[in-house]
């Protein structure tokens, strides 16, 4: 028997149940499934009765369902998979009987937001032997791998320093604001600059030399701290800094600097435009912006692929893993105003550019129901 009549699945198509439908999902995840290919949507999960009524409407899903009849769709034999958009804190509720219920699990980074919960996660897939992938989009994006290639081709020499500026001008009303530093900047930005860090230099950190976070009262965010700036020590004697904001007008880029040239992109950690790169490689300049992808149908498909030929995602939850302890270390060097090591978990598997990269064509935003973008825009 095929693993796709195994799975019951009709056309090689895995069902996914969509649990948390904020903005992420519907105007980023959702529009795009229907042209993976492989993926369709059969379930949706949400304490928001009126955006299950409309968004099953808009999609054809007949299969809706509170956050608190969960246990029921795990047992309806209705889906063989989950994406998961809840808020940061709500992740290990959903993925571990989901998990141990035997379904494949795509999180929204970060896999949660601590080291212990991501293990108890990482747990569950293995007791359910299960599928778990941390929705780390850039890992199929052009720009992104593009740049990987050229640095494992050594055009950049011996990597030096690794700098990133990522910011946004939230709105105070928003949940990213008002459910403290799990959900602030630090959890929901810093993974973007981190795992940069990790996939261009395929190195984990060694310690925290720095954090700073300040605060400002004019945002309106009461007590959040706004905007954090952090130094990273990496093996070799090599450094990267990224700085996060929800206060600050909206920056996106990264520079990769070794000792025979760079590369900038800008846009660097974005969707729904392509990401864009300007190299010089000894004194020669050149820019090239990359055509826009549906960056999220094309990590949905590259999960879904891995369920139907039984392979294991590479963005899996270790990956999640990783960031999470180099945030916790983030943490610990705010609260005590000392450099933190960082544990090492002898992370090994890295980006396979050729195997994981996804072109699907861009597609267009619907209007969100009872939904809002981090900006209110």
């Amino acid at each position: 028997m095929s693993i796709a009549s195994a799975l019951g699945l009709g056309g090689r198509k895995v069902r996914y149940a969509i649990v948390g439908l904020g903005d992420i999902a519907q105007e980023a995840l959702m529009p795009g499934v229907s042209h993976t290919g492989n993926s369709t949507i059969t379930a949706l999960v949400s304490g928001d009765p009126e955006k299950l009524t409309q968004l099953g409407k808009r999609y054809g899903v007949k299969h809706l369902y509170g956050y608190e009849q969960f246990p029921a769709l795990l047992a309806s034999g209705e889906i063989d998979a989950i994406y998961l958009a809840t808020p940061n804190w709500r992740h290990a509720e959903f993925a571990v009987p989901a998990l141990e219920a035997g379904i494949h699990v795509l999180s929204e980074k970060p896999l949660d937001v601590s080291s212990a919960k991501a293990r108890e996660i990482m747990a569950a897939a293995v007791k359910g032997k299960a599928k778990l992938m941390t929705a780390y989009r850039l890992h199929f994006e052009p720009a992104t791998l593009d740049a990987i290639r050229r640095i494992r081709a050594g055009e950049l020499g011996d990597l030096i320093a690794f700098t990133a500026c990522f910011t946004q001008m939230v709105d105070p009303a928003n949940h990213r604001a008002k459910n403290g530093i799990e959900s602030g900047p630090l959890f929901d930005m810093a993974p973007y600059p981190i795992n940069a860090i990790r996939y261009l230099f395929e190195a984990e950190p060694l310690e925290v030399v720095s954090a700073v976070a300040t605060r400002h009262p004019e945002s309106g965010f009461g007590d959040l701290d706004d905007t954090f700036a952090v130094t990273l020590r990496m093996p070799g004697s090599r450094l990267a800094q990224f700085t996060v904001s929800y206060y600050a007008n909206q920056v996106d880029t990264l520079t990769i600097a070794g000792t025979k040239g760079s590369i900038q992109m800008d846009p660097a950690f974005g969707f729904g435009q392509g990401l864009a790169h300007r190299r010089r490689i000894g004194d020669k300049e050149s820019h090239e912006t990359f055509k826009a992808t549906d960056q999220f149908g094309g990590e949905l498909k590259y999960f879904s692929d891995c369920i139907l030929e039984d392979r294991s995602p590479e963005p899996d939850g270790e990956e999640g893993l990783a960031d999470l302890l180099i945030i916790e270390a983030i943490v610990k060097a705010l609260d005590t105003g000392q450099s933190v090591k960082v544990p090492h978990i002898g992370r090994t598997r890295r980006i396979d550019p050729d195997a994981q990269e996804q072109t699907l064509r861009a597609v267009s935003v619907p209007d969100p129901v009872n939904a809002a973008s981090p900006t209110g825009e």
